[in-house]
């Protein structure tokens, strides 16, 4: 499956980006926003294409032709302001959303936040991301794309073990970023995670058997 990966530069999708980049299943396109990003991903022989997501939807189906499925794991960052947040986790996400209908693209999965549907259980620190996650995900419901959500939780940088646990709902929890990419990926073709939503945390299933038992 060739996937066009949204928000290449980011923490979750670096990780992404290096299991796709040796994958002998899939094959990828990295968005960026940025000439020099584009410049040091190509100079490893990674597709790349620049795009913003403050941009058209005209632009951002132009960029995604020619491949399979999406993934976004794109986010505005903790540095960013309010308006931010707004444009690039919410309408940003959308739009790529009406941006893969309009060039046929049916399988999309998206990188949200942990209890993302249920607003008694957000964050009231980071009450505004989980806003913009929480309408995000509820617009690509509503789409005929063949969508997963996957809402991990407190996101580490250790090194992925491989394990985790996947449930419609989950304690919070937390998890290795290089575990979600992986998970992330391994949706890509797992029949029983399409159009399904679901919480992550580290656990103790293999990522293969946390999907299937879904």
């Amino acid at each position: 499956m060739h996937v066009f990966l949204v928000g290449a530069n980011g923490q979750i999708g670096k990780h992404i980006l290096q299991q796709l980049t040796t994958s002998k299943e899939h094959t990828v396109k990295a968005m960026v926003r940025k000439q020099e990003q584009a410049t040091a991903l190509e100079s490893k022989g990674i597709d790349v294409v620049i795009a913003d997501l403050e941009g058209s939807v005209d632009e951002l189906a132009a960029a995604m032709k020619g491949t399979d499925a999406i993934i976004f794991t794109a986010g505005s960052g903790g540095s960013t302001g309010l308006d931010k947040t707004l444009l690039i986790d919410l309408d940003g996400a959308v739009k790529t959303m009406e941006a893969a209908e309009q060039v046929g693209i049916d399988r999309y999965i998206i990188v949200s936040a942990h209890q993302a549907h249920h607003r008694e259980n957000w964050n009231e620190q980071i009450r505004p991301y989980y806003v913009a996650k929480h309408y995000a995900d509820r617009m690509l419901k509503t789409t005929r794309l063949n969508y997963t959500i996957v809402r991990p939780g407190g996101l580490l940088n250790d090194p992925g073990t491989g394990k985790v646990s996947a449930a419609e709902n989950l304690t919070r929890g937390f998890i290795p970023r290089e575990d979600v990419a992986s998970t992330v990926i391994a949706t890509l073709n797992e029949k029983n995670t399409f159009c399904k939503s679901f919480d992550l945390v580290s656990g103790d299933s293999e990522i293969t058997k946390a999907l299937t038992s879904l």
